[in-house]
């Protein structure tokens, strides 16, 4: 890598925190956008399963939108892998779990499972750390939930 490489490389520089709430959030928005796009019935699809859940049982809509498009502006800005790296980085191993859950969930709601979308799980559970046994049994609960 040459000097001006070093001094213009912003992407190595680029520093994201998120909470717990938005680390989780992003996890399922990813998810869902696998495929490379994210509808409007999607995003309501999401926001209806997240406020169900302890973790965003005092979001109004409106702190739910805001949510939404600060997750949405660093995937823009910095791109998918900052983003989950950010992500993977908030969340204890408790809040892993249930994100692939969610994500797990939101990607069979569907009824069809694409191959990318299979490839996204495989990857998701791994870069979170979760037991293969676990994530099975995820997908399995999941499963038997979306018939």
């Amino acid at each position: 890598m040459g000097l001006l490489d070093t001094v213009l490389d912003t992407e190595s520089q680029v520093q994201v925190t998120l909470s717990p709430a938005e680390a989780f959030a992003a996890i399922t928005l990813a998810a869902t956008a696998i495929d490379g796009h994210l509808s409007d019935n999607e995003v309501r699809c999401i926001s209806s399963v997240l406020l169900r859940s302890k973790l965003f049982r005092n979001y109004t809509n409106e702190l739910m939108s805001r949510l939404f498009d600060k997750i949405l502006n660093i995937l823009r800005r910095d791109g998918i892998n900052v983003l989950f790296d950010a992500a993977k980085e908030s969340l204890t191993q408790e809040l892993r779990e249930a994100a692939f859950a969610v994500a797990t969930d939101l990607l069979l709601t569907e009824g069809i499972v694409t191959e990318e979308e299979r490839y996204f799980l495989n990857d998701l559970y791994q870069a979170l750390g979760i037991s293969r046994e676990v994530a099975i049994q995820i997908v399995q609960v999941m499963s038997i939930k979306n018939c």
